[in-house]
């Protein structure tokens, strides 16, 4: 399923801004701010044919070209903010060495050139976000703005108020500990239970790496809202153009100043 009738909206940065390499990358839709920081210590970005690897270059748009791998990039005329049902055993990434579904092809045929905000596990389905402003996926993604995820999980077993309250605490994993996370019991039966998990981080599986240090097995996992942003009743497989009323909203979350459209601010 597609959907159609969009409305872009237009980018504020002017062509007088000189910015920081890395965020002219992000804004041009090349790929997250994280991403575009591996790609210019690779040494795959040219700044009018000279590679640059250092992060605190700067670039003027009205008279610098940027290359990745020799390709010329540019800052967009038009601004995309998407919501996909992502389905279950869907990859998100651009493309996979196995031949595997990328969320991207979900995507074909969108006129425009957006890259996933964060992460959602290869099993996992659910809500995810796809944006070419680089400076609010990076927000989005990262924890240090603590914007709240909220997934629907089906586990074997009955959770005990133990592993609420660890929650709550923070769970060690071996990557360090968690940030505080909030669990409820929504339904249960004997052997089974499904629960709401609130995150304000996104490390790689996660609830699953949390549920299986109490012993349990994760049957299912949907994320369901992505700060402002719910699922609601998007079907599987299918996306939509967040209105200018949700990406002001995104953008209140992380601290971005906002303007009537959705847009940056000028």
């Amino acid at each position: 399923m597609r959907k159609t009738c969009l409305t872009p909206e237009r980018s504020r940065t002017t062509v007088r801004e000189s910015l920081r390499l890395y965020r002219y990358l992000a804004t041009s839709g090349v790929a997250s701010r994280r991403r575009c920081d591996d790609l210019i210590r690779a040494g795959r970005i040219a700044v009018n044919g000279v590679p640059v690897a250092e992060l605190g270059t700067r670039v003027n748009p009205a008279h610098d070209e940027v290359t990745v791998d020799g390709k010329l990039v540019s800052l967009p005329d038009q601004r995309w903010t998407l919501a996909m049902n992502k389905p279950r055993d869907v990859l998100v990434a651009a493309s996979d060495s196995r031949g595997r579904r990328t969320v991207l092809d979900l995507l074909e045929g969108f006129p425009g050139r957006v890259f996933p905000v964060g992460r959602l596990d290869y099993r996992s389905e659910g809500l995810l976000l796809f944006t070419n402003d680089g400076d609010l996926a990076y927000r989005l993604a990262h924890p240090r703005f603590k914007v709240e995820k909220l997934y629907r999980v089906d586990v074997v077993g009955q959770i005990s108020p133990s592993l609420v309250d660890s929650f709550r605490k923070g769970v060690m994993l071996e990557d360090g500990r968690t940030q505080p996370a909030v669990l409820a019991v929504v339904q249960k039966t004997k052997t089974r239970s499904s629960l709401e998990i609130e995150l304000r981080e996104g490390r790689k599986r996660q609830i699953r790496r949390m549920l299986a240090i109490f012993g349990h097995e994760v049957t299912r996992l949907r994320r369901i809202r992505f700060g402002p942003i719910a699922l609601g009743d998007l079907p599987e497989g299918a996306w939509r153009e967040l209105s200018s009323e949700e990406v002001r909203g995104l953008r209140r979350a992380v601290d971005l100043p906002v303007s009537r459209n959705g847009d940056e601010a000028a």
